[in-house]
């Protein structure tokens, strides 16, 4: 069977657990964790008894090309196939990596080889030209930004066989980041404990990963949307009393992520439910209920406001014109978002 030439890091482990393998593969991109995954799934195409025989994992700064591809032309012993894997193909130079096309011309049929190209971005035209040819597999790792890591969460709990409910998928985005190996931990220790098919709920978050389900970011931007001052106050207060666990940080980022989505949603000119999913990177409508509600406390000119207080706290916190507490100034900001009046300069 054809494998995706381009695929995902979950459709290519998929691929790899059903060995529909191609003869090379270039692992390259900015985010370490997924590179790192995948050559233990590399690895694992190898029974542990045929280690020794059939799989070699090469360093390139301490090898060149034409070593490796004397490697790649042997012929596995008493086994199916061999995995060829060369590490940290970053640290050399492009052109020695691209030499490998010379290979990739003809690449040995028992032979996978694994070039790994971790932290940058490969810059081997001819090999990537000679791989495409031979069905060769380039998989880019990319980082992870605010706007992609609800749908890797989203994805990684389909993977695991579990649902999760929108509080729940917002309270992990907010309180995890876009740290992908914790992500990926904690997702892991919930379905185990939670076990196939389950539903990820805020309690079972609250319980497991030890985040309030009262008091997070997902209930602050909640508050927010409806202009509660009362319920927005409890949170701040919250906050303050747990700075560990609550970084000002992370709570700026989420509220600069909603106001900028919501200023979005005001300005989109196709309003309909598809439109604005369109307009914001959405991939379900349950993603836009905040917006909606917020469209209905908030006008365009109050989310200018609001983003302009929001990055004023950015310059402050920093120590720039203000040496007051971070918690303190995150309060101010709270009563500058719940009274903004939308006068802005036009």
């Amino acid at each position: 069977m054809a494998v995706n030439p381009t695929p995902t890091f979950l459709e290519l482990r998929q691929q790899l657990k059903k060995r529909e393998l191609a003869p090379i593969y270039l692992l390259h991109g900015e985010e370490g964790y997924y590179i790192d995954e995948l050559v233990k799934d590399f690895e694992a195409l190898v029974p542990e008894s045929e280690r020794d025989f059939n799989l070699y994992t090469m360093y390139a700064p301490e090898v060149n090309a034409d070593t490796v591809m004397d490697a790649c032309r042997r012929y596995p012993m008493m086994a199916e196939r061999q995995v060829v894997i060369v590490k940290e193909a970053q640290s050399v130079r492009a052109d020695e990596v691209n030499r490998l096309h010379l290979y990739a011309q003809r690449p040995t049929p028992t032979t996978v080889l694994v070039i790994c190209v971790r932290g940058a971005q490969a810059k081997a035209k001819n090999l990537l030209a000679e791989m495409k040819k031979v069905g060769g597999v380039v998989f880019e790792s990319k980082k992870l930004t605010e706007r992609t890591v609800g749908p890797v969460i989203n994805d990684l709990i389909k993977d695991k066989g579990l649902h999760i409910e929108a509080k729940g998928l917002t309270m992990l985005r907010d309180y995890i980041g876009t740290d992908l190996s914790r992500l990926y931990n904690e997702i892991n220790k919930l379905a185990i404990v939670l076990g196939p098919g389950a539903t990820v709920t805020p309690e079972s978050i609250e319980r497991n990963i030890g985040i309030s389900k009262d008091y997070n970011n997902f209930e602050l931007v909640d508050a927010l949307s409806v202009r509660d001052a009362a319920k927005a106050l409890r949170v701040i207060n919250y906050f303050r009393s747990n700075p560990r666990k609550n970084p000002t940080v992370m709570t700026v980022a989420s509220l600069f992520n909603y106001f900028s989505n919501l200023l979005i949603y005001q300005f989109c000119k196709d309003r309909t439910p598809a439109g604005y999913m369109v307009a914001l990177g959405f991939k379900g409508t349950w993603q836009l209920r905040n917006y909606e509600t917020g469209a209905r406390y908030y006008n365009a000119r109050q989310s200018i406001e609001i983003i302009s207080a929001i990055r004023e706290f950015d310059t402050r916190s920093k120590g720039i014109g203000s040496r007051q507490e971070e918690y303190d100034l995150l309060q101010d900001l709270i009563f500058r978002i719940l009274t903004a009046a939308g006068n802005i300069a036009v």
